[in-house]
């Protein structure tokens, strides 16, 4: 007899080869050649949780169908502050589903719904559903600020404004807080129609003034442990800080030879280092030595639990939150110069053109020569400091042909057409009370990407090596954009004389280089590639080879970082088991079979989860640093266009927004197609890439908001209409194109003569009366008429 799991993917498969949207229990017993009692009872069962999970569907009449088929959809729900949302499917190959305010069903942020679809996608719009089941609560606490009301009565406002209610404490069994707190809240009833949701207190991190407490509140809020456990960090005690030679085995010593570590100033988990030599052939042989995190940290254990849950270290700007603990990170697994570590090693034979001929995979013990940082490879190699290179003398030739190495490599992913975002990141500096001094930007350098391409050529190798063993794996995967948002981006780009032409074989990564390439060093250089990003699908780990878009290669993994990245960790634990180990019998792939994919899916949350956190405190602190710059000027970018108003970015990448209602002198209608703000009476266009001049209006840190003016509103360009060929003048007149200022003759815009809030006839070119009088048959101005 099948087990329930395999009877509930049965039913679903049975349920796809069917005709009719849906069928009755009997048909489903019929169809899977049922005939004993037993079978019948653990089909129900599978049935009853495929419901529950919203996998399957039974209406009033007790007839069962897939979601898909009966027009609708299960998914995470996510919600906006302003009260609408969105359901996100299960499905990446469809599309999103919008919900309106009213239609929620009191759905909350992240929770899996179900949504029936009430109005199909048209055109370019989205389709629209609404909220009919919630199939799993996605929060379980959530972090406030505690105040009490007149009567006594105490509640929690969540930081988390797409979570738009109240919460009501239960004061029994709560700990005790006061006006201000920041706390931490176990919801026990959630928010339902005309009932308010209802919690405990659970924990007190600080006064929201306290130092520290902002960033503990997001750090709270998004449910990231800070401490580990006592029995992780028992583990982590019992790991000795130095490598006995009893225990190197069968690895391959090399710590005779010349290995060096390049991070940065202030890194302490360094878990890669690397070497480069000519072979007597004339190829390069490059070596790229990992930590060997799955030597200390095995499966099971409960080191391994924990860096399994935490599946990343969290990065933030005055912190950083490992993945297992300092000890670990810092001592025995970091490749600190000159001490023996184990290691797994990936060298790699590469010819004149960069490609990999042959290479090995081995366990290995190092003692590296030196630890370098970017900015002294930066230094030997741009700069050519006499200082610096006389202080790394011994390395300096390896580090001259590793440049030569890294250029062979690039060249190769510049032919392949791998795409560069090289986009400017800002880092912000805190002081030792957490207050933000400055906003920087950061640069890579050529030690930056020598290392890059270092880490992508062993991950790339690691990947294609394990996809010609046909065993199960993980790998880090990038698909190609949707559709819809390419179709986008595409139009986005005429605005600047850029287009794509189709082939046959569809889009390649080359293409979006090109336009890239096209764009290098000018204006819109920002601009393109930010919304070419923004095209772009998010990369994550699955156990399917789907290649990665963005490098443009069929096989990619993540090998390179186990100190803080969990998939790596695995990635090392396959390496021993099939490799060193050989474990490739069929107990052994089963295992692996049934642990991956959830695995992939789990690092992959955790991972989004990270990059939550990252951003939101870079954002807190940005918006800090603003505090004291209310009433000052500076040179942005519009960076985004919406329908209620312009994003900004100043030139350190801090974002704020120009409301449409600060937007004086004119009324502004959002052009989609332009991602562009377009005055009705003055054709006065914002577009994003546009250099403008805003004054800072406003800062919200709680909201982690700025609102900019506009300081120097640029002159509207005028458009002479009469003077355009006949096949131009048709596509503005036909509304194709939005002028940013009309003039006609009989007609002058804003500007002449006379009352400047009104249009003057007469005045504008070709002077005089308009013999025609069109100005006098119109129901309503020129402007009016051709920019709808």
């Amino acid at each position: 007899m099948l087990s329930q799991s395999q009877y509930k993917d049965e039913v679903i498969a049975f349920l796809q080869e069917q005709e009719e949207t849906t069928v009755t229990l009997e048909e489903i017993e019929k169809g899977l050649q049922l005939t004993e009692a037993d079978e019948f009872k653990v089909l129900v069962k599978a049935l009853v949780q495929l419901e529950e999970k919203g996998k399957v569907i039974r209406n009033k009449r007790n007839r069962y169908g897939l979601p898909e088929k009966m027009n609708h959809m299960t998914g995470r729900f996510q919600a906006h502050e302003k009260g609408f949302g969105f359901v996100i499917p299960e499905d990446k190959s469809l599309d999103d589903v919008f919900i309106p305010p009213r239609m929620t069903n009191n759905a909350m942020n992240g929770d899996t719904v179900m949504a029936e679809i009430i109005q199909s996608k048209r055109n370019d719009s989205r389709q629209e559903g609404m909220v009919i089941k919630i199939i799993e609560r996605g929060t379980a606490t959530l972090v406030g600020t505690y105040s009490e009301k007149m009567n006594g009565d105490a509640f929690v406002t969540p930081d988390d404004k797409k979570l738009n209610f109240q919460v009501e404490i239960i004061t029994e069994g709560s700990v005790q807080a006061v006006e201000g707190h920041k706390v931490v809240v176990t919801i026990k009833d959630y928010p339902q129609a005309n009932q308010p949701a209802k919690g405990y207190i659970t924990s007190v991190i600080g006064h929201k003034n306290d130092p520290g407490v902002d960033i503990l509140s997001i750090v709270h809020g998004l449910e990231i442990d800070i401490e580990f456990p006592e029995d992780v960090l028992a583990e982590a005690n019992d790991v000795p800080d130095e490598i006995e030679e009893s225990t190197i085995g069968t690895r391959r010593d090399l710590r005779a030879e010349m290995l060096i570590t390049i991070d940065g100033e202030s890194a302490k988990d360094l878990d890669d280092a690397v070497s480069v030599k000519q072979l007597p052939n004339g190829n390069f042989e490059l070596g790229v030595h990992i930590a060997d995190v799955s030597h200390y940290v095995t499966e099971g254990s409960a080191l391994d639990r924990e860096a399994a849950d935490r599946g990343t270290s969290v990065y933030l700007v005055d912190r950083v939150i490992p993945m297992i603990p300092h000890r670990l990170s810092n001592g025995i697994c970091s490749l600190n110069p000159r001490q023996d570590r184990f290691t797994l090693s990936c060298t790699m034979e590469l010819d004149a053109n960069g490609a990999v001929v042959s290479h090995d995979i081995f366990e290995s013990v190092i003692n590296t020569t030196e630890r370098m940082t970017y900015t002294g490879v930066n230094q030997i190699l741009t700069d050519h400091d006499v200082a610096v290179r006389e202080q790394f003398a011994t390395v300096v030739p390896m580090v001259e042909m590793m440049g030569k190495v890294a250029q062979l490599l690039r060249h190769r992913r510049d032919v392949r057409g791998a795409v560069d975002f090289d986009i400017s990141e800002a880092g912000v500096l805190v002081d030792e009370a957490g207050h933000p001094t400055d906003v920087v930007l950061r640069t890579r350098g050529v030690g930056e990407k020598m290392i890059e391409e270092f880490m992508l050529a062993a991950n790339e190798t690691v990947a294609e090596h394990f996809n010609n063993m046909h065993v199960p794996f993980i790998y880090r995967v990038h698909e190609e954009p949707k559709e819809d948002r390419l179709q986008t981006f595409f139009e986005f780009i005429t605005n600047f004389g850029l287009t794509v032409k189709s082939t046959k074989d569809g889009l390649k990564p080359s293409m979006l280089q090109e336009i890239l390439a096209k764009v290098k060093g000018k204006p819109e250089e920002l601009v393109v590639s930010t919304v070419m990003l923004r095209s772009m699908q998010q990369a994550r780990y699955d156990t399917h080879s789907l290649g990665h878009f963005g490098l443009s290669t069929d096989f990619y993994t993540h090998f390179t970082s186990p100190i803080r990245r969990y998939p790596d960790l695995i990635v090392h634990r396959l390496i021993r088991s099939y490799l060193i180990n050989h474990k490739t019998d069929e107990a052994a792939l089963t295992h692996w079979n049934t642990e991956l994919p959830e695995i992939a899916d789990h690092t992959s949350k955790r991972e989004r989860r990270a990059i939550q956190a990252e951003r939101a405190t870079d954002e807190l602190k940005k918006t800090e640093f603003m505090l004291d710059k209310v009433g000052e000027t500076f040179k942005g970018v519009i960076s985004s266009a919406t329908n209620f108003g312009l994003f900004v970015s100043l030139e350190n990448t801090i974002e704020g927004l120009v409301h449409i209602s600060a937007l004086k002198g004119d009324y502004y209608n959002f052009n989609p197609q332009q991602f562009s703000l377009i005055g009705e009476r003055t054709g006065k266009t914002y577009r994003i890439g546009d250099e403008i001049m805003v004054k800072v209006e406003k800062v919200d840190v709680d909201a982690r908001k700025i609102d900019f003016s506009v300081a120097q509103p640029g002159p509207a360009v005028v458009v002479d209409l009469e003077e355009l060929p006949k096949t131009e003048r048709r596509e503005y007149t036909k509304g194709k194109k939005v002028p940013k200022a009309l003039n006609m003759k009989g007609y002058a815009p804003k500007g002449s003569k006379g009352d400047k809030d009104k249009p003057q006839y007469g005045k504008g070119k070709g002077g005089g009366q308009s013999n025609n009088n069109n100005h006098k048959k119109a129901k309503k101005p020129f402007y009016q008429k051709y920019s709808k």
